[in-house]
């Protein structure tokens, strides 16, 4: 028996793979052909340009939208065998979120606790760390109505992460944070990859990406234009960032000209 077949057939079926993701809206694509395997510790950094399918990518990977076509499968199984039980490994910090801005921010993090099913001393526990890592002790009893972009920011993140997910999905997770905090977040997604957790990191800030992530799938017009580590991508193309890349992969290709501006 080849006993290294076998467990490269176990290794292959452990961890979040897509197979061929495509969505359709009517009958215009917005994602065409969209396949990756990640694994325990690793962290896929998802780039691309407006409207080149990014959103509707990680709104099927969270199991928020069904694909026209193509299969999400975690440890080897379809997630639309159990849909409920694969969102339940999942933390999720969508792009745009409504939250209850009367609650404090502690009164939402209880609320999502127990909507988790955590035990109150646990969810105590973990708000309280949460609150002392993004610095908002002394915001605790404010209402969130009170709280700057970035402040609820950071409660969408603590909420994504109160009940230890498997799989953590991070839509425009920067949005409104200052520079300490974007610190403290990129060291977060490391320590979250080191306990063997999955990460996919949606971002238009390159350079937080390419600090922390393990791949890179760039995106563009709903396709794959490139998929690989960043070290191996930047040596491909023999250039120096994965700004560079980036730049060459989707801006360059695309024509820009100015509108004529009238003397009259």
């Amino acid at each position: 028996m080849d006993t290294g077949a076998t467990n490269r057939g176990a290794e292959a079926g452990r961890g979040l793979e897509a197979d061929g993701l495509t969505k359709y809206y009517s009958a215009i694509p917005a994602v065409r052909g969209v396949s990756f395997q990640l694994r325990r510790g690793g962290v896929l950094g998802l780039l691309g340009p407006n409207g080149s399918g990014k959103s509707t990518t990680v709104s099927i990977l969270a199991g928020l939208l069904e694909p026209s076509g193509g299969t999400i499968r975690y440890n080897g199984a379809d997630i639309r065998e159990d849909i409920l039980g694969y969102k339940a490994l999942i933390g999720y910090v969508p792009e745009e979120a409504v939250l209850y801005t009367y609650l404090t921010g502690p009164e939402y993090l209880s609320l999502v606790g127990g909507l988790r099913g955590l035990p109150p001393r646990t969810v105590e526990s973990r708000i309280d760390g949460f609150m002392s890592l993004f610095g908002l002790t002394d915001e605790r009893h404010a209402p969130m109505s009170a709280y700057s972009k970035g402040m609820r920011q950071k409660i969408l993140i603590s909420a994504a992460l109160l009940h230890n997910p498997t799989v953590v999905i991070l839509d425009e997770p920067n949005s409104g944070l200052d520079v300490t905090t974007t610190f403290v977040l990129r060291s977060l997604i490391q320590t979250l990859a080191s306990e063997g957790r999955m990460v996919i990191y949606s971002s238009h800030v390159l350079e937080s990406v390419e600090r922390v992530a393990t791949d890179i799938i760039i995106l563009n017009d709903g396709r794959v234009a490139a998929h690989d580590s960043v070290s191996r991508l930047r040596e491909l193309m023999a250039l120096p960032s994965l700004e560079q890349v980036f730049r060459q992969l989707v801006i360059e290709t695309a024509s820009i000209a100015l509108p004529a501006i009238s003397s009259e």
